[in-house]
Order: structure tokens, then sequence, then C-alpha cells
């Protein structure tokens, strides 16, 4: 009887590793650029409450927009276990960033790349009627200790030109199909200025399935993701997501947008979107 009971302990103990490398923690966090006219709510004043918030929430990958060389750079050196991908929109380490953090412990990335969403992708272009030149990064990453690739894309659509994001983002999917030619598991992760109901988002779910809709019920927090910094008003503006292929083998376990705050104070302007996804 104990030969057997201990037989039995060492088979349990030794799937729960086996699990574990089958849950991806994605996280999408407009970090808010870095810029003196916030005033109280300006960078130096949150960067530590925002480190501390992706602490406690151990992101296996979590992608990043509107982070300036400066705020990138902080982010690198204080998340120790962590290391990105990605370049700024201006090229090289100038401009905002769509870059991917990644816990180095948990996952690697190859195959890594940058481009613009214009009609011109290899160089530092403005697409349509944007605003600002608008990239999107990317890379393969693999689960360490096992045989599971998931491409990891992350952007940040125009606020302002509706042509540069509907066409931004058929780049993107165009871009998608032509990398993953062995029909990996894909994960979308951004800012797209966009709310559920637009054209963009409609399409965009013919491809990819919504992580919050695949959640069912295990959904928390707020529906918007955009705060603007108003600690008083309701947050209603959902336009940060998690996108997933369309593929049996990726279910989400959970689903949550994070409002923490600290002394009536928000990190970021908007908040960051978290999605656990089990790969079977």
């Amino acid at each position: 009887m104990k030969r057997i009971l201990i037989l039995v302990f060492v088979v349990f103990t030794s799937c729960i590793p086996l699990e574990k490398t089958d849950i991806i923690k994605v996280m999408t966090y407009n970090i808010r650029l870095d810029v003196n006219s916030d005033g109280e709510n300006q960078w130096s004043n949150r960067k530590d409450f925002l480190l501390s918030q992706i602490k406690f929430h151990e992101p296996t990958v979590f992608g990043t927009q509107e982070g300036r060389p400066n705020q990138i750079a902080y982010i690198d050196k204080s998340l120790t276990n962590y290391s990105y991908i990605g370049q700024g929109r201006d090229g090289g380490d100038k401009g905002e960033y769509s870059a991917i953090f990644y816990d180095k412990r948990k996952v690697k990335f190859e195959n890594v790349k940058t481009f613009w969403l214009s009609i011109t992708p290899e160089k530092i272009s403005k697409g349509w009627d944007a605003a600002y030149p608008r990239i999107c990064t990317y890379g393969l990453m693999t689960v360490l200790n096992s045989d599971k690739k998931v491409w990891v894309f992350n952007t940040h659509l125009d606020h302002k030109g509706q042509q540069a994001q509907l066409n931004g983002i058929r780049l993107i999917e165009a871009e998608i199909k032509k990398v993953n030619t062995k029909n990996y598991p894909v994960v979308l992760t951004g800012d797209f200025n966009v709310e559920p109901g637009s054209e963009l988002i409609t399409n965009l779910k013919k491809n990819l399935n919504d992580s919050k809709e695949l959640a069912k019920d295990n959904v928390f927090g707020s529906d918007g993701t955009f705060n603007a910094f108003k600690f008083h008003e309701q947050v209603t503006r959902r336009i940060d997501y998690i996108f997933l292929s369309k593929d049996a083998n990726i279910t989400v376990n959970k689903y949550g947008v994070l409002t923490d705050s600290k002394d009536l104070k928000y990190p970021s302007d908007h908040f960051p979107v978290i999605a656990e996804i089990h790969i079977k």
C-alpha cells in the first residue's frame, strides 16, 4: 500500500510542471508616453507603481504601446527577468516603441521584425491618413522546455486616421498569413484606438478571436480600458485588445482589465489587459 501511495504521489507531482508550460499570461499595456504636460501624472511620478503592477501580475509576455526610449530602457533595467524585442517608430532607438517584453525564464524569441503600417512597410514611413508613423513588432515565441511555438504581434494603430487604422490592421493580417506557414497559434496585442462595434473589429473577428469573448464568464474588471487619468469618471471606451488565432488548441482560462490605483492615481491613462491562455 505504501509503495502504491508513493507511486501515485510521484506521478501526480511530475505532471504539474508539464501543465504549467501550457499556460501563457499575455498582457497588452499602453504605458502612456513620457511627457511633462501630464503634470502630476507624468512618467516620473507613476513609473515605479506601473513596474510593481507588472511584477505582481507576472505576465509571460506583454506588448507595450507609446513607450519612448527612456521608458523602454527603464522597464528593461527594472524587470531583470525580462528581455524585449522591438525598435522605435522613428527607427532604431528613436520614437515610440511597440515593444514586446517576455519572461526569459519561460520563453524565448526568434524571427523578430518591426515593420511600418504604410505602403512602404520596410522603411520609416507614415501610412495613408495617419497622424503619426505607426509600427508593428512581432516574433516567434517558443515556450522553454517544450515544443510549443506562438507568433506574437504587437501594435498601436493611429488615433485619427480611419484609413490608416483599417489598412494597418489588414497589413498586419497579411504579415501573419505570410510568416505563419506552419500554422502556429497567433497572439495579437495592441491599442487599436477603436471600440468593439467598429468596422475594424468586426472585420478582424472574421479571422481572429477576441480573448474576452473566449473567456466567457471568467471576465474581471472594467469594460472600458481608456481612463484618460480621470480617476473619478466612469471608464467606458474599450480600445485595447488581445486577439487570438481561430485555433482549436487555444483556450482562454480568464481575462481581466486591471484597474489598480494608488493614492487616487492610475499608473497609466490606459488599463492593462491580461488574458491567461492555455495551449493544449
